[in-house]
C-alpha cells in the first residue's frame, strides 16, 4: 500500500537491520538472528519448546560473545565460529588470546578462520558446514553484525556513505537540507581521524535524535563526532575500547606506536584485585593519543571513558599522562592503569 505526506522537515530513522546470509539453509526452523525485542522473544520461545542441548554461534563479535555466556548459563553448549582467523582483530593479540582462553575454560568451541558455506536439516538438528569442518547443534544464531537500513534514502536520492549508510554533516542533515537521518541508519564523523564513519551503537543514536529533535525545532545542536567507545562482558572478563587500532591508525595515514601493560584493578596492598590490561596507541609524528584497549575481570568497564573523552579533546599521550585522576585503594593503584600506560607509551614515541 502506497502513502503520501507532505512535510517541511523529515527524519530518517529507519535503524539497521541483522544481517542474515543469502546462503543455503540460514531460513531454516532454529537458524535465528538477535537484533530486535522480537527476535530475543522467539529466541526465548526456542529454547521453551524444544530441548537444546547445542548451539552455533556464527560470528564472533559482542552481540555474538554476550549470546554464549548467556547459553552456556543455561547450560547449553556453544560452538563459536566465522571466517576470520583472528579471533577479535581491533584488539592486542595477547589481550585477545586471554578472553578466548576464558571461552575455551568455559567450554566454548572457538573456530576462527572458517568460512559458513551453508546450513542444512538432518534428522539429529542442524548441521553447519563449513567446507572441512562440520558443527551440529539443535540452534544456530546469527551474530554476523547489522547493516543499516538505507534504502528509502537511496531510492530517494540521498548521498550515501560508509557501509552504505546515510550521510549527514554535523547538525544530522542529509544532501536535502530539510531530510535528516539518525540512529544506526546514519553515518556520523570520528573524533580521532575526522573522516567519515559507520559505528552503529547506542548512545550516538540517542543523542543524535536529541539533536535533530533540536534543530527541528529551530535550536541549532552539532555534534562532534564518536570515538567508537564501547564495553561488552563475557564471562569474567570486561572488554572494552575507544579510539582507533593498531590496524585503523595505520590505515588513517598515522605512524602509530602502541604499548602493552598490565595492572591491578585495586591497589596492591588492598584485597582483592584483578589484573587489568591496557594497551595504548599515539601517534609517532604528533604524540597524540589515538586508541585505548582495555580487557580485566574488574574496573575496566568505566575506566575506559577516561581515555574515550580525552580523544574527544584530540589530547596528546602526555597530556593524558598528566591527568589528575582520582585514587582511593579499593578501586585502584595510585598510578591508575592508565596513566601507567601513558607513561610508558611516552617511552616510545
Amino acid at each position: 500500500m502506497r502513502f503520501e505526506f507532505a512535510y517541511d522537515k523529515l527524519l530518517i530513522a529507519t535503524g539497521g537491520a541483522a544481517i542474515r546470509p543469502d546462503l543455503v539453509g540460514f531460513n531454516l526452523p532454529g537458524v535465528v538472528v538477535l537484533k530486535s525485542l522480537a527476535d530475543g522473544r522467539k529466541i526465548k520461545q526456542l529454547l521453551k519448546e524444544n530441548r537444546v542441548r547445542k548451539a552455533i554461534i556464527i560470528g564472533m563479535g559482542y552481540i555474538a560473545l554476550e549470546m554464549c555466556e548467556s547459553l552456556v548459563g543455561l547450560n547449553i553448549g556453544v560452538d563459536m565460529v566465522k571466517p576470520n582467523p583472528v579471533f577479535l582483530p581491533w584488539l592486542e593479540p595477547s589481550m585477545s588470546q586471554a578472553v578466548r582462553d576464558e571461552l575455551k575454560a568455559k567450554g566454548v568451541g572457538v573456530h576462527a578462520g572458517h568460512t559458513v558455506e551453508g546450513i542444512d536439516q538432518t534428522a539429529g538438528g542442524l548441521q553447519v558446514n563449513c567446507g572441512e569442518l562440520t558443527l551440529r547443534a539443535d540452534m544456530v544464531l546469527v551474530g554476523i553484525g547489522v547493516a543499516p537500513c538505507s534504502q528509502i534514502a537511496e531510492n530517494a536520492g540521498l548521498r550515501l556513505s560508509t557501509n552504505n549508510s546515510i550521510a549527514v554533516d554535523h547538525k544530522l542533515q542529509t544532501s536535502e537540507a530539510h531530510i535528516y537521518a539518525a540512529g544506526d541508519c546514519a553515518d556520523a564523523y570520528h573524533v580521532v581521524t575526522g573522516e567519515k564513519t559507520w559505528i552503529p551503537l547506542a548512545l550516538r543514536a540517542n543523542r543524535a535524535g536529541w539533536a535533530v529533535a533540536d534543530n527541528v525545532c529551530g535550536k541549532e545542536a552539532r555534534l562532534d563526532g564518536i570515538a567508537g567507545t564501547a564495553v561488552f562482558r563475557v564471562f569474567d572478563f570486561e572488554v572494552a575500547r575507544t579510539g582507533l587500532s593498531m590496524p585503523e591508525a595505520r590505515k588513517a595515514g598515522f605512524d602509530p606506536v602502541h604499548n602493552m601493560i598490565q595492572s591491578q584493578s585495586r591497589a596492591h596492598s588492598y584485597h582483592g584485585g584483578r589484573p587489568i590490561w591496557v594497551n595504548m596507541i599515539g601517534d609517532k609524528k604528533s604524540g597524540r593519543l589515538l586508541g585505548v584497549q582495555m580487557v580485566g575481570k574488574e574496573g575496566v568497564a568505566h575506566r575506559i571513558n577516561g581515555p574515550a573523552v580525552a580523544l574527544h579533546n584530540r589530547m596528546t599521550v602526555r597530556d593524558y599522562s598528566q591527568m589528575d585522576l582520582a585514587y582511593a585503594p579499593p578501586f585502584g593503584p595510585t598510578w591508575d592503569p592508565t596513566l601507567t600506560a601513558a607513561n610508558q607509551l611516552m617511552k616510545k614515541l
